[in-house]
């Protein structure tokens, strides 16, 4: 009976590895103990086959345990996992270096932790029948000879399966053991690479580099940490390992040979790469966005405080794209949007960065600038570019109204450029736009019609001229009706219906999205509610959260409260959460994060990719789902870089058990795209445009006669 010991300061990690390693054996006997002080007391008087901890523990961390396990007599050969972080290197070369077999990505693959375990048993078990035979039988020469023949191939079998490259070189740098994936990967057998030199199996460049490091293994009895390389094949394939080296002792302790590890990580690379892109530029044009200039405006000011630099940032906002936009369709105003990237870039030339802010909205960063006359003709020679007066451009007249600040003199700080240049390219929107305007400080009339517009919210709230729009979201999975996303619109007396666009930037700035927001989540859980009692069953509900919200107030404390106001279900309730307010969150946010879980809330990052995605908060924070950006869908048919960048945030979202809900559906070849790549849930004009709650109850019982029972009823 094989017996495992498993050590995890967590009670759930517990369960979830004891649940695995009994399905390895009929007859597999499990311990467990939080801490590793008591593992190593429960070792003193017994044996373990196999041990599996984590790294990160009080008291006693991995890879201190496994060095106290190696020093005792019975444990130093049992195979150890060690389970440890995606990006924590570190920790996995502690591990290793401590006498660690082996090592687990956390959260585990359950599959990869059932094929390493079993893999790990046979090889514990071909240990104890060679110290069996030893113990029973009158060892001489001959049988020592084939006793360790035997071990040896057993362990070549063992190590076939290992999902790695393994090779093992002497001290004069000759193959004496490669594992089958090694070998193949050179269109070989083992038996055809043993007894060659280790140039033989990796090439001569990277043959003398291994053979250097196989010296330095020699030389020091130390094993070298895992480092990345960078290997071209004759025939161009690029490929990224992590290898790792380790001293190999006869039982005399002399160092024999070097044991060579290597993990094809190039996938992994190249999904992080992709995020690191898509978190960087602007999905549509390929430029800069606006985080990137961002980390630009820094640098820039960095440099200027060393050098006495100046610099110019032009704020440019297309004048009559909304009209080509609505005239010809969002192709032809996307292909317009290209082709204005396209032609700043090759009008500016290297060393300045061209921008997109989003929608219609560019920025170009002119470092090293003399005076505002060099700015100047800079955007004079933009907007001739715009309005075809040079023909470079190969799209309708469109011009530009431009806002420029000069730095430092008019911002110490990215925002406060970006804000300022803003301003001025409104002044040049309002005077007909076409037009150059740099920023004052008294520019006057936007300070005007904003504070105009607030006082407008103002009242807006008192009035009750805010109502919701409901969006259907779908399950792929079942073609069902999931619930719907709440989606604000603003009824304003004179200008009609106004989308959020039109207004909500302003009412983060002022504050005022805090009574706003908390009037949408009272409002879609009243509607949710005043659902179900009608009959429509359980409709999950979408409500967006503003960053402003979490630093302004308790989140978790409003939702609570709503929740036993309204009598809405917490499980049905979805909290649609930007990348700000997970990238830029303190202790405060991540208090707020974990009372929302407790409440049974769901919580979805909204927007996925726009932002500055990272692996780290998705992993960090109890999410449910992430969202793909309606950007990303709208060319997924025909756009094959779409369609990569769809394909790795779904690949993403499962790997870490999340939800994909894909929105700005709107053409069927979306749908069964999305379909095929195995999104989770969808929404868009496809199915239906924001409405009403009244229309959205129509367009509902239509849809599913059972429904439609039950409102009737």
């Amino acid at each position: 009976m094989p017996a495992i010991l498993i050590i995890d300061d967590s009670s759930t990690n517990r369960r979830i590895y004891s649940e695995l390693a009994r399905q390895l054996e009929a007859d597999v006997y499990v311990q467990t103990f939080e801490n590793g002080k008591k593992a190593l007391e429960w070792l003193s008087e017994n044996t373990a086959d196999l041990i599996v901890t984590d790294y990160k523990m009080p008291k006693m961390n991995g890879a201190e345990l496994v060095r106290a396990m190696r020093m005792l007599p019975r444990h130093r050969d049992v195979p150890i996992i060690v389970v440890t972080a995606y990006d924590d290197r570190s920790f996995r070369v502690e591990s290793l270096e401590a006498g660690a077999t082996d090592f687990l990505l956390s959260p585990v693959d359950h599959v990869e932790f059932l094929a390493r375990s079993r893999n790990l048993l046979k090889l514990r078990r071909q240990h104890l029948l060679l110290a069996d035979r030893a113990e029973q039988l009158e060892i001489n020469l001959n049988a020592k000879e084939v006793l360790l023949r035997e071990s040896r191939e057993a362990l070549a079998q063992v190590i076939d399966t290992v999902p790695a490259f393994i090779s093992v070189a002497d001290i004069d740098g000759r193959c004496i053991l490669v594992n089958a994936q090694q070998a193949a990967r050179i269109g070989k057998r083992p038996t055809d690479v043993v007894g060659q030199p280790i140039e033989a199996l990796l090439g001569e460049e990277r043959g003398h580099i291994s053979r250097s490091l196989d010296q330095m293994v020699l030389r020091t009895g130390r094993a070298i940490a895992p480092r990345e390389e960078d290997v071209t094949s004759p025939t161009g394939d690029h490929t990224i390992y992590l290898t790792s080296k380790a001293p190999l002792h006869d039982g005399a302790g002399h160092i024999t040979s070097v044991l060579t590890t290597s993990i094809d990580i190039t996938e992994r690379r190249e999904a992080e790469r992709r995020l690191e892109y898509l978190a960087s530029h602007d999905s549509l044009t390929g430029l800069p966005n606006r985080l990137m200039l961002r980390d630009h405006l820094r640098r820039e000011l960095a440099r200027g405080r060393r050098g006495n630099q100046n610099f110019a940032l032009h704020f440019i906002d297309l004048d009559r794209f909304k009209a080509i936009n609505d005239a010809h369709g969002h192709h032809r105003g996307d292909r317009l949007l290209q082709a204005v990237a396209e032609s700043l870039t090759r009008l500016v030339g290297p060393g300045l960065t061209v921008a997109r802010l989003g929608g219609d909205e560019f920025a170009v960063l002119q470092p090293d600038i003399d005076g505002p006359e060099d700015a100047e003709r800079l955007a004079l020679a933009i907007l001739r570019m715009l309005t075809n007066e040079d023909e470079n451009l190969s799209s309708p007249r469109i011009g530009a109204s431009i806002g420029i600040t000069i730095a430092p003199l008019d911002g110490a700080d990215p925002d406060e450029l970006l804000r300022n240049s803003d301003q001025a390219m409104y002044l040049a929107k309002s005077l007909g736009g076409n037009a150059v305007r740099f920023f004052a400080a008294d520019m006057a009339p936007r300070a005007s019609q904003r504070a105009q517009m607030e006082g407008e919210m103002r009242d807006a709230l008192k009035r009750r001229e805010f109502v919701l729009y409901y969006q259907p979201l779908i399950d792929l999975n079942g073609d069902r009706v999931l619930g719907a996303e709440a989606l604000l619109r603003w009824m304003h007396p004179q200008r009609g219906v106004l989308p959020p666009g039109a207004f909500l930037s302003l009412a983060e700035e002022s504050g005022l999205i805090v009574p706003i927001n908390e009037w949408v989540l009272r409002e879609a859980c009243r509607q949710g509610t005043q659902w179900h009692a009608a009959g429509f069953g359980p409709l999950r509900i979408a409500v967006n959260l503003s960053p402003v919200q979490f630093r302004r107030q308790q989140v978790g404390d409003l939702v609570r409260q709503v929740l036993d106001e309204s009598g809405f279900p917490p499980d049905l309730l979805d909290l649609e959460l930007t990348e700000g307010i997970l990238i830029d969150h303190d202790e405060t946010v991540a208090e707020q994060m974990q009372l929302l879980r407790s409440l049974g809330v769901s919580l979805s990052v909204d927007d996925f990719g726009t932002g500055y995605s990272s692996l780290n908060y998705i992993r960090n924070f109890p999410l449910h789902r992430l969202k793909i950006d309606r950007s990303f869908v709208k060319d997924l048919a025909n756009d094959l870089r779409a369609l990569a960048i769809v394909r790795t945030i779904i690949d993403l979202g499962h790997i870490l058990n999340l939800k994909v809900l894909a929105e700005g559906v709107e053409e069927k070849a979306q749908l069964e795209t999305l379909r095929a790549e195995g999104c989770d849930e969808v929404q868009g004009y496809y199915f239906s445009r924001p409405v009403p709650a009244e229309a959205f109850a129509l367009w509902l019982s239509q849809r599913d006669g059972r429904r439609a029972v039950a409102s009737a009823s």
